[in-house]
């Protein structure tokens, strides 16, 4: 297995435990940063899986990288929000939510370009 599919499916699995454990953390609060971390972990975790057992492709690859980081730079921001009451950087959670919107549209992408 290709290093990169190894990253992405511990990546992935690493998302999906937190985004159980941040959602069960959810559930005894009033925390919207943990319930909207939850769902980008949880929603983003198996599309990694996919992507990293679909096979290697340039598109797929770049694709996978952009859903990962920005997840990864999205929900690390409400995380710290959340536990230190301020922002990681100013403006990680925009730039993380578009790195995420742009890893979807590599997808689409890599979808045209099999036709």
């Amino acid at each position: 297995m290709k290093l990169l599919s190894e990253i992405l499916l511990t990546v992935a699995g690493l998302m999906g435990a937190l985004g159980v454990a941040v959602a069960a953390a959810a559930s005894h609060g009033e925390s919207r940063n943990l319930s909207a971390m939850a769902t980008m972990f949880l929603a983003h975790a198996p599309v990694l899986v996919a992507v990293a057992l679909a096979g290697r492709e340039k598109w797929l690859d770049l694709a996978a990288l952009a859903l990962a980081g920005g997840t990864i730079v999205f929900g690390g921001d409400l995380a710290i929000r959340e536990w230190l009451g301020q922002g990681a950087f100013p403006g990680a959670a925009p730039i993380g939510g578009g790195v995420m919107v742009l890893g979807w549209l590599m997808l689409a992408a890599a979808g045209l370009r099999r036709r």
